[in-house]
């Protein structure tokens, strides 16, 4: 009798660490936690995202453009040029060289990411989905966003896949983790 409660005690205590680890060490620190300014300032473009350009002088040039999904911007004048992994600093330099390469004399631009690409989040919230991205985003603020936990949700262990990444890693669930644009979020479910 004593054995069986004992085995029965020994699973117990090895689904609750399941529940509350998932599939690896559970992280509740690191560059996730804290303010998302080095995010904007090194934030490269992919596909989803949109930029305003503004041409000084050049109302005609100025305006709104999409990361196409060949990792290009289409700008007027100069045509494509290649936003995928690359920072708006280094994209403005680049177009400003191209306009001033026969088509504008001494050009001067400016860019801004206007529309951050989507997060998406999934499992125990009320309304899994796509949501737009808003600077700033916190992980209490994007289970907001999808309506709230469900009654099962795990509200310790958050799981976050960067986009492009190769596998989703364990933070633990605070008001300070940050969520950043293309990331897909997951709640888990608890068991107990």
């Amino acid at each position: 009798m004593l054995h069986r409660v004992a085995f029965i005690f020994g699973i117990f205590l090895m689904l609750a660490s399941c529940a509350e680890k998932g599939d690896g060490p559970v992280f509740s620190s690191g560059d996730r936690y804290g303010g998302p300014t080095d995010m904007v300032r090194d934030y490269t473009l992919e596909t989803g995202d949109r930029v305003r350009l503004t041409v000084f002088n050049e109302p005609s040039l100025t305006g709104e453009f999409w990361v196409n999904p060949d990792g290009f911007l289409s700008l007027p004048l100069i045509g494509n040029v290649k936003a995928s992994g690359r920072t708006v600093n280094e994209i403005s330099s680049e177009a400003t060289a191209r306009f001033g390469d026969g088509y504008l004399r001494s050009p001067r631009l400016a860019m801004e990411v206007s529309v951050f690409r989507p997060f998406y989040i999934l499992g125990e919230v009320s309304e899994p989905g796509q949501y737009p991205y808003v600077s700033g985003l916190t992980a209490i603020n994007a289970v907001a966003t999808a309506k709230g936990f469900t009654p099962r949700a795990n509200r310790d262990v958050i799981r976050i896949r960067r986009q492009g990444g190769r596998g989703e890693v364990n933070y633990r669930l605070t008001s300070e983790l940050m969520i950043y644009p293309g990331d897909t979020v997951r709640i888990g479910e608890r068991f107990f």
